[in-house]
């Protein structure tokens, strides 16, 4: 039996925020509002609208109910895991609207901190490339790694971000036991290495450094469309980076004098961004990403899908090491650093 006409008079009044979102317009929502709202988006009908007039659900409330509070108040399975899925559903869209806009703002704030207003206006740096043989022991055990975990997990398109983790990880193993070999310096890879310091105190997902120093901060994200990862991953990236910057510092107990410079890496595993912290300011190698795809046609031996993962893998590689193997050999004296971070805006 549907609802013969419990629509509250009074017109919904659109609740706008700087999200705009629907769960913010529906926790604006009386009884009454609620129950009109529900029975057009969801045919509510007048047995379970009743339920929600004798327990006085209110917009606020309904976004907390789950399917097992519903059913608690009498409500049927079927309604109760469809209202409680609704009410999930539009506190998600809240939450990625929010953090969609609060990137976007943080973003604005930490690009300004630097002189840049845009994106757009990071001005670029040349890293120096290291060609890496084709018969390198690591880059083909990277490349081997790497078609496994294709077989095993398949193409990676819309995967969450521990599967991503695990193609970023084969490459960056690899990257650092070249330079090691390349440099017969100590470096180590840490995952999950904490950073106390500065605004982004915590966790990063990858730390490039030796015992005294930190070389390169590597930020894995999964791809994210509505809000762009590009945004997520440098604003959190630039943070991370000023605080490592701040922790080689601490740790070496510098004085007016320090200079050091940072890396950052942000990536998808299929889109690969890099950075250039100093406390001069915020630099990157280009304004589009370079691009790996992961696809399961590229296990077939021969293919052009095959070819393409061969080069790209090889392509992102080179300038890995290129940063590492560079940021390894400079001599720790602030005035050689800081010539050399120079140098790659001159070439």
């Amino acid at each position: 039996m549907k609802v013969k006409n419990t629509k509250s008079q009074k017109q919904h009044k659109t609740h706008k925020t700087e999200t705009g979102t629907l769960a913010e317009e529906i926790e604006t929502y009386g009884v009454n509002d609620l129950i009109s709202f529900l029975e057009k988006q969801k045919g509510l009908d007048y047995d379970d609208a009743e339920i929600i007039r004798k327990e006085k659900i209110n917009g606020h409330a309904f976004l907390k109910f789950t399917t097992k509070k519903f059913r608690d108040c009498g409500m049927p399975g079927g309604t109760a895991m469809i209202l409680a899925d609704f009410a999930k559903e539009c506190k998600e869209k809240k939450s990625r609207a929010f953090s969609s806009y609060r990137t976007k703002k943080d973003l604005k704030e930490v690009l300004e901190k630097y002189g840049a207003g845009r994106i757009e206006d990071i001005p670029q740096f040349s890293p120096r490339i290291h060609k890496i043989d084709e018969k390198d022991e690591s880059f083909l055990h990277c490349l081997k790694d790497i078609r496994i975990k294709l077989s095993n997990m398949g193409t990676v398109n819309q995967s969450n971000e521990a599967i991503r983790c695990e193609y970023i990880s084969a490459i960056l193993h690899a990257c650092v036991h070249i330079t090691k070999n390349l440099t017969g310096k100590y470096i180590r890879i840490n995952p999950q290495f904490e950073i106390i310091g500065g605004e982004s105190t915590g966790r990063v997902d990858y730390a490039i450094g030796a015992l005294e120093e930190l070389f390169c901060i590597t930020e894995g994200k999964q791809f994210q469309i509505d809000i762009g990862f590009a945004q997520v991953g440098m604003n959190s990236n630039i943070m991370q980076c000023e605080s490592a910057y701040r922790t080689n510092k601490r740790k070496q107990k510098a004085d007016d004098a320090f200079y050091d410079y940072i890396f950052g890496i942000v990536t998808t595993a299929t889109e690969w961004y890099f950075l250039l912290y100093t406390p001069d300011g915020i630099s990157c190698t280009s304004k589009n990403p370079l691009s790996i795809r992961f696809v399961e046609s590229a296990l077939k031996e021969g293919s052009e899908e095959e070819k393409e993962l061969y080069k790209s893998v090889k392509r992102v590689m080179e300038v890995i090491v290129g940063l590492l193997k560079d940021r390894v050999d400079v001599e720790k004296m602030p005035v050689v650093k800081k010539q050399r971070v120079c140098s790659y805006f001159e070439e």
